[in-house]
């Protein structure tokens, strides 16, 4: 299996460790600037709070996603929201826009992506994304490597994710026959109110598992690896975040 495929989500725990996901999307709503009666697909909705959102701003949304306990968080918000693997969308020219956020770099296949996203979208129909780009989490990625090398663990499953640049990014959009208005990269250093090994523990769970009984002194490794760069001297805990945030068109 995909080590991404590995990750698995709990909606409690997600709201309580990674709450900041949804909580940080408002410059990436903002180029979405959704209008009332639009019909909007939100790619990797999660627990549906930000799909909720559009909703009550007038959208008909629909919101697609992997995760059973996510899904059902959605639900519970009168969200509609669908079981869809995001590489084979199914849908063919129903939305005025697709929206996406925190959820692309779960998706290796992004041309996959793309080409659902396209096939979706109703003429002159747009694509707002954000996610993470070229350099996002790369400190502890590189520590959750080195410490799979010297244990002799996997280190593919460290980092599974899809950063890609914006020009690379850009040239997957063309290709599927979109026009990008605006693309970038996005520095954004994150506060990790509940710690470092709480995210890592919610997002890169299937990394420690691979060691077994001795998970609990592998995630204290990498945590002191990275206590130097991303730890303050109050205790403070701050993941190296880099968003790519996109707007493109279906031409």
């Amino acid at each position: 299996m995909n080590a991404a495929r590995q990750q698995t989500w709990a909606a409690n725990t997600y709201n309580e460790h990674a709450r900041f996901v949804s909580d940080l999307a408002g410059a990436v709503l903002d180029w979405l600037a959704v209008r009332p009666g639009e019909c909007v697909l939100d790619l990797g909705c999660g627990d549906g709070v930000i799909t909720a959102d559009l909703a009550r701003a007038g959208a008909l949304v629909v919101g697609v996603d992997m995760s059973d306990s996510l899904l059902s968080a959605a639900r519970a918000l009168g969200v509609d929201a669908r079981k869809m693997d995001g590489e084979a969308l199914s849908f063919v020219g129903e939305f005025d826009a697709v929206f996406s956020n925190a959820a692309l770099h779960w998706m290796i296949n992004a041309e996959a992506v793309i080409a659902g996203v396209y096939r979706a979208l109703k003429p002159g129909g747009r694509f707002v994304a954000e996610f993470g780009g070229h350099g996002n989490v790369a400190a502890v990625v590189t520590a959750m490597r080195a410490t799979a090398m010297r244990r002799g663990g996997d280190q593919s499953i460290a980092g599974p994710w899809f950063y890609p640049t914006p020009h690379a990014y850009q040239n997957i959009l063309e290709q599927a026959g979109f026009a990008v208005k605006r693309i970038g990269l996005f520095p954004r250093p994150t506060l990790l109110k509940t710690g470092m090994a709480a995210w890592l523990m919610v997002m890169r769970a299937p990394f420690f598992e691979q060691f077994g009984p001795e998970k609990a002194i592998v995630l204290k490794e990498v945590e002191d690896l990275l206590r130097p760069a991303l730890c303050d001297v109050q205790g403070n805990w701050t993941a190296d975040y880099v968003r790519l945030r996109l707007e493109a068109v279906k031409a």
